[in-house]
């Protein structure tokens, strides 16, 4: 109905919708969690990409390492997203030094894991029922494929960020 979709555009511009995203990405990061606040636009070097623009609409995202592999050096984050633009979470992670695994079009695609699509998967997704005001909560479990990838790699490394 109009009212429903009135009431989830009006959440999505206030924020209110809750969205977590799980990730494979090159290297490990040297911070457990953090944010990467910096303007998304169109690429001025190619039209058909985003980019971390001065022009660009404010974004922001956060992120927490769930784990980390030394060979081939890869993280598993799950990031939110607090603003939702074209493909937000692929090149914000690749502006700071961490491209999606198989995501050859923000610098993802390496040796050492062969994947056909990048490695983003929405995990989570919160909103409040347009009529009742209920909120609700989904969860998505990894796809064949990303969880293939995962039980390649094994047990991942030890973390030392628990103290």
């Amino acid at each position: 109905t109009q009212k429903a979709y009135d009431s989830l555009v009006a959440q999505l511009a206030e924020r209110s919708v809750g969205r977590r995203y799980r990730a494979l990405t090159w290297g490990c990061f040297e911070a457990p969690k953090g944010v990467v606040d910096a303007p998304v636009g169109r690429s001025p070097k190619d039209r058909t990409r985003m980019a971390v623009v001065g022009s660009g609409r404010p974004a922001r995202t956060g992120y927490e390492v769930s784990a980390s592999w030394a060979t081939p050096e890869v993280s598993l984050v799950t990031c939110t997203l607090e603003t939702g633009r074209t493909h937000q979470i692929r090149v914000h992670l690749s502006a700071i030094g961490h491209p999606l695994v198989g995501d050859g079009t923000y610098g993802g695609e390496r040796s050492g894991l062969v994947l056909d699509r990048p490695f983003l998967h929405a995990a989570h997704l919160a909103f409040d029922h347009p009529v009742t005001g209920e909120r609700l909560e989904f969860e998505s479990p990894l796809p064949d494929d990303l969880r293939e990838i995962l039980d390649r790699l094994g047990e991942p490394e030890p973390s030392d960020q628990s103290a």
